[in-house]
Order: C-alpha cells, then sequence, then structure tokens
C-alpha cells in the first residue's frame, strides 16, 4: 500500500483501543488517533501508515464529544501522562470495564455473562499516588510558548518528567496533581535552590551534571520521604542541598540520598544513604501497618490498593483453615492483608530486599503465620517446594504486565488449587493466562478496580474455581 501521510477530513472517533488511542475508520483501515476522544468528529493528520492500519493526530474538530471535559492540567498533552484527562470519569471506567470484558471474550474466550462485577472507581481522582519520580534536565522540552520567547532569554534547566519517546528531553513541570502537597513545594523549592546556586543539572547524552533526580515518596498518615540522586560525590553541595530541604521541610520524615554514577537512573543497586529522619516510611492500611523503605515496592494509590486487597479477600473467602501461596508476593501486603484469615501464607518473590520487607511487615504486625522465599518464581515454585510449605487450597497471583511464565502457569495446572486468585495490571496477559488454565479451572468472578484515573491502566482481580 502506498504511504499516506495526508490529512483526512470529516472523521468520526467511535472507540478506544487497548492502550488508550482513540480509534476511528478509513476505509477499510483502522486508524487510531491521539488527541481525540469517542464522539469527536475531527480532521487528523496521519502520521504513520501500515497495511492494515494508520496512526494521526487530531489537528481541527468540527464537532467535540459530549464526553469531553476540560483537562485539569497546563501541562496536558505535553508531559504523557493522564492523557485521559479530556474524557469524563464515568465514560473513562466504562472503557476501562469494556477493554476487560473484550480481553475475557476474546482472549480467554470466556461467555462473561453474569462473571463481571461493575468496577469499583478511585474515590480520588486527583493526587492520589504515594510515589513520583522527577528528574533534573539541563535541556528542557521547549513548548510552543517557549518557542515565542527570545532563545537568549530562555533558561534551559528543568525539573520535571521525561517526554514520552524522546530520553533525553525533560518537561519542567509547575503543578503535578498526581501527588499530594508537600510534593510540589518541595520540588519547586530544590530547583529554585539549584538556580541560585547555579548547581548544573544532568545531562544525560554527555553524562555530566551534578542533580539528577528526586524521589518522593508518601503515606495516608501523611510521612512524607524524599531521595536526592546525584551523579557524583561533592560532599558541599551535597550537604547544602540536604539541608535546604531539611530547613523549609520539616515535615519530612524520612530524607535519603544517593550517588549514581551509572548509565542508568536505577537505584536498588546502590547505596542510599539516610540523611535525617527515619530510613522508611510507614503506610497504614486498614489495621496493618507496612514500612516502605527507598526502593520498596507497593501499589501507587494506597487507598485504591485498599479496596483491591478487600476484593482479594472476598473473592478468597478464607475460612481460617486454609494454606495460601501468594506469587509475586513484594513486600508481602497481600499476604500480611490474608494472613489473620488463613493457617498459613506463603509468598514467593524475586527481589531478595523485598523479601526482606516481607518478613519485618509480618514482624511489625505481630503476624506469626507467614512465610516468604526469594528467587526465580520457575525455579521456585517446584514439586518439592510444595512438598515442604503444603498443598495451596488457594492461590493468591500478582505478576508484572507481562503475565506468568508459561512455565509457572504450567505448575498451576499442576498443583490445581481450589482457587486461583488472579490479580493483574494488563487484561491482555491475564486472559491469556485465564485461557491456558481455562484446562482446570473456570473463570468465576471478575472485578475490575481503577487505581490509575486519566490513564488507560487498569487492575483487575479474577476469580477461578477448579472445575
Amino acid at each position: 500500500m502506498k504511504k499516506h501521510f495526508g490529512i483526512i477530513e470529516n472523521i468520526e472517533i467511535n472507540d478506544i483501543a487497548d492502550e488508550g488511542k482513540a480509534v476511528a475508520r478509513y476505509n477499510d483501515l483502522v486508524v487510531f488517533v491521539t488527541g481525540a476522544v469517542p464522539g469527536d468528529i475531527a480532521d487528523v493528520k496521519v502520521t504513520r501508515s501500515k497495511r492494515n492500519f494508520l496512526e494521526a493526530k487530531a489537528i481541527n474538530f468540527h464537532k467535540y464529544s459530549e464526553d469531553r471535559t476540560l483537562p485539569f492540567c497546563k501541562h496536558f498533552g505535553i508531559c504523557g501522562g493522564c492523557k485521559w484527562q479530556y474524557l469524563n470519569y464515568e465514560k473513562q471506567l466504562f472503557y476501562k470495564q469494556k477493554h476487560i470484558e473484550d480481553c475475557l471474550q476474546r482472549i480467554a474466550k470466556v461467555d462473561t455473562n453474569g462473571i463481571i462485577t461493575q468496577i469499583k472507581p478511585s474515590g480520588n481522582i486527583k493526587y492520589y499516588r504515594n510515589k513520583l519520580e522527577y528528574t533534573f534536565s539541563g535541556y528542557r522540552w521547549l513548548t510552543d510558548e517557549d518557542m515565542l520567547e527570545n532563545a537568549d532569554n530562555r533558561n534551559m534547566n528543568a525539573l520535571g518528567f521525561h517526554i514520552p519517546g524522546k530520553f533525553d528531553k525533560v518537561l519542567d513541570i509547575e503543578t503535578c496533581y498526581l501527588q499530594s502537597e508537600p510534593t510540589n513545594a518541595i520540588r519547586l523549592s530544590i530547583k529554585d535552590f539549584a538556580l541560585k546556586n547555579e548547581l548544573p543539572f544532568y545531562d544525560i547524552r554527555k553524562q555530566t551534571g551534578f542533580l539528577r533526580n528526586l524521589i518522593i515518596r508518601t503515606s495516608v498518615n501523611g510521612e512524607v520521604m524524599v531521595i536526592l540522586s546525584f551523579f557524583y560525590e561533592d560532599k558541599k553541595w551535597c550537604d547544602a542541598v540536604l539541608e535546604h530541604v531539611s530547613d523549609n521541610f520539616p515535615e519530612i520524615s524520612s530524607l535519603m540520598y544517593v550517588i549514581n554514577p551509572k548509565c542508568n537512573d536505577v537505584i536498588s543497586d546502590l547505596d542510599i544513604i539516610c540523611y535525617k529522619g527515619k530510613p522508611y516510611i510507614i503506610e497504614e492500611m486498614g489495621k496493618l501497618k507496612f514500612k516502605i523503605g527507598p526502593v520498596s515496592f507497593f501499589q501507587t494509590n494506597s487507598v485504591q490498593a485498599y479496596e483491591l486487597y478487600k476484593v482479594v479477600a472476598d473473592f478468597a473467602a478464607l475460612t481460617g483453615e486454609e494454606v495460601v501461596y501468594d506469587l509475586y508476593t513484594g513486600i508481602g501486603a497481600i499476604a500480611n492483608f490474608l494472613a489473620s484469615s488463613a493457617k498459613k501464607v506463603v509468598g514467593v518473590e524475586f527481589i531478595q530486599s523485598a523479601v526482606d520487607d516481607a518478613f519485618e511487615n509480618s514482624r511489625i504486625n505481630g503476624i506469626s503465620n507467614t512465610a516468604f522465599y526469594a528467587g526465580d518464581m520457575v525455579k521456585v515454585l517446584n514439586a518439592s517446594f510444595v512438598e515442604t510449605n503444603g498443598i495451596p487450597d488457594v492461590i493468591i497471583t500478582d505478576p508484572p504486565r507481562s503475565g506468568m511464565h508459561k512455565d509457572v502457569v504450567k505448575q498451576l495446572l499442576e498443583i490445581c488449587p481450589q482457587k486461583i486468585v488472579y490479580v493483574s495490571c494488563n487484561p491482555s496477559t491475564q486472559a491469556r493466562d485465564i485461557e491456558i488454565l481455562s484446562e482446570k479451572f473456570i473463570l468465576a468472578k471478575s472485578q475490575a478496580v481503577d487505581m490509575f484515573p486519566h490513564t488507560q491502566h487498569v487492575e483487575n482481580v479474577a476469580l477461578l474455581i477448579r472445575k
């Protein structure tokens, strides 16, 4: 087919695709459109042409959808986050649930009639994240407004988010609506201090600069952790930046820093130093407390995580007599959440530090009927493991976006517990695994929980019962 990079006029948007882009039809082609929502009628400029589909960007609107709403963030459409801000929240929930139903029907080949429960909306659609990571850059992304300025007057330093697809470009953020204060105040104060003292921002291409990353974690009970990442050791300026933060934000309960001279931003393999306060914060969920360290994995929407875990508990329907396996347990959040209702909960996780956190979270909550193992799930979950820990009545699995390895799925079929409660952040891979598990299990329930308002992402919990 001849490549077509022109403009298509008066095209009607009628759906949303898996990855969150709007969908239209042009002749026999599917057109994936950015900048539009179902119900819009627009002119679109084609940016990519393939045999079976086109990609395009909306450039002019003839009719706006009734489901449109005004974005509340000035950075919308540039930073790459919160891509559904212009779609009203009820419709966001509708399309998330529709995506799950489509995956279960099309990929898992399941009749979903009477199985899918209404999606649980997020109580907060702003300020719902408990963790954000910002990047320092000496080459900020220039907006259309910036381009109108005289180039000599531009300050090219930025502290914000990477532009999608541009590893070396960072958008300077004024206000972010994802995490509650004092997050914005801390970020802006650090940037102001750095500019006044002419501290060099990181240059990812040249591998130069002093200030590299800023991570802020918060908890529902008001604790705040700040982690500053410096590219190299400079005690004078490390201390100066950290003292500035400490003096201006006494509410910070954990102030940490790390020297990262590597080519990537990963800090989990580095020595993270506690400068002031505790080397952790405490997250509360019901009667439970969880110790969160600088690299601990925890669901980024704490309030909705509580709702998610309640769905897991409801699907598991434990009586106190069951042996439960919690696969991909992380810091043991689900395992500890279920422990009071089970005979024993056994968690498996690849990362040793997460397993250490899981043991510690059991300890601080006075939980004695949990056990945790570190290792590759494919290698750990074998016949010997089952013999040692007992045949599970219920298996909870919460894998990464890629879903479970085929050998892990095979092991679940061999173990064949009474129930599998499958938690997933990717309905497509979840449906793929459910289709394989259908050899011995039937899908009894499906419940989505919206953890990430204004994005296409959604968590889904599926209950599989042994035939």
